[in-house]
């Protein structure tokens, strides 16, 4: 009997041990899960964006809207040149493709297409994501297959779909945490908080005609996420005051551009904005949870101003890729993004001080333009203080 009970209890004893050791491996893996991306030991984490590639069969597809000197030889390979000369220009911590990746009617393989599309991307080992646009699956794979295809590539973070939402429209819907300076009090917090959203193709609605837009699963999920993010970051000691900022990415613009003329933005207007005819009421949803603070979209490819409503910069990206319409003589661009951390009293690097953007041109100097600052806490303490004040 003795003999049963001391073998019974080693037998507990290695059950516990081998549970503890599964339990600290699932934090461990959660947590280097929830921080794939972070701060740089400068305390900055810059992003650029690539919008509207229309990658097509690569060597073979022609460019559209270029010079007449620049037709010549002009293919899919110049954009891929360009985002080779970015990372190398710029050499950012993450890169995100806003959409219509593909021009999914040109292209004879999507998963080809795709795979030449993001190769720069691959190649530098840079983390990357991606959301799709109205053009992407115009091809031989669906919305469904096109990221379920993405998020299999190299050196990707892209989601099908959050695993704790059962019901969502779309596919591509899913956020990132960016953790502090490693070695830093917030090294295992999120700092900022990305949000990639699908916001389709097209109105599946017979009455309403036009593009497709940030359905109410998705808000929803939205909504859940972004609370639960500004919960975990306020709980902790070291938190300051406010929730961590963050950034949206999706295809489409919103209604909401609309409201902008050429007085209250910094960029160039030269196309309607092509938003879906309903105003699903995302922005308000976005205004109402209070942590994001710029929105990155493509889908007109001339447009790449950047206005602020209402506490929210609502962004452009301008056209990136060399088979989308564009203008002739106006260059290709890229937007860039740079968050940066302040520094704590005891010297280390604290929370978001400000979110920063520019473009850079595909010209001979990769050109910067359009510097501008999207939200700092300075500028919301200025504001609290006018309004009490006031």
């Amino acid at each position: 009997m003795a003999l049963s009970s001391a073998c019974n209890s080693s037998m507990l004893l290695v059950v516990f041990v081998m549970w503890l050791l599964v339990s600290t491996n699932c934090v461990l893996a959660q947590q280097q899960q929830q921080h794939k991306v972070r701060f740089g030991e400068n305390g900055e984490f810059k992003i650029l964006q690539v919008a509207d590639m229309h990658f097509a069969d690569g060597k073979t597809t022609p460019c559209e809207d270029v010079l007449p000197s620049q037709v010549r030889g002009c293919s899919d390979l110049n954009t891929t040149a360009f985002i080779h000369r970015m990372i190398r220009a710029e050499k950012p911590h993450f890169i995100v493709f806003t959409g219509d990746n593909i021009f999914g009617s040109d292209t004879t393989d999507a998963a080809k297409s795709m795979n030449a599309a993001f190769a720069p991307a691959i190649e530098s080992k840079i983390p990357w994501a991606a959301v799709l646009g109205n053009h992407d699956q115009e091809s031989t794979l669906s919305r469904e297959g096109l990221m379920k295809h993405i998020v299999t590539l190299e050196h990707t973070l892209a989601q099908v779909n959050p695993e704790n939402a059962h019901v969502i429209d779309g596919f591509g819907n899913y956020n990132l945490e960016v953790g502090g300076v490693r070695g830093s009090s917030f090294q295992n917090k999120s700092v900022l908080n990305l949000y990639f959203l699908d916001s389709g193709d097209y109105s599946t609605v017979p009455l309403i005609p036009g593009y497709g837009w940030i359905k109410p699963s998705q808000q929803v999920w939205f909504q859940r996420t972004s609370r639960k993010l500004q919960r975990a970051y306020m709980n902790k000691p070291e938190a300051q005051k406010g929730p961590a900022p963050g950034i949206a990415y999706f295809h489409i613009p919103l209604p909401e551009l609309s409201s902008f003329d050429s007085s209250n933005f910094t960029g160039v207007k030269q196309e309607g904005i092509s938003s879906a005819s309903v105003n699903s009421g995302f922005f308000t949803t976005m205004v109402e949870e209070g942590d994001v603070k710029a929105v990155f979209t493509g889908h007109d490819h001339v447009n790449d101003f950047c206005g602020e409503l209402t506490g929210i910069h609502l962004c452009y990206a301008g056209g990136f890729g060399y088979h989308a319409y564009g203008k002739a003589g106006w260059s290709r661009r890229a937007r860039v993004v740079v968050a940066s951390l302040e520094k704590t009293v005891k010297g280390s690097w604290g929370g978001v001080k400000s979110i920063k953007t520019w473009k850079r041109l595909d010209d001979a100097k990769l050109t910067v333009i359009d510097n501008q600052v999207l939200w700092s806490k300075r500028s919301i303490g200025v504001r609290r203080k006018k309004a009490n004040t006031g």
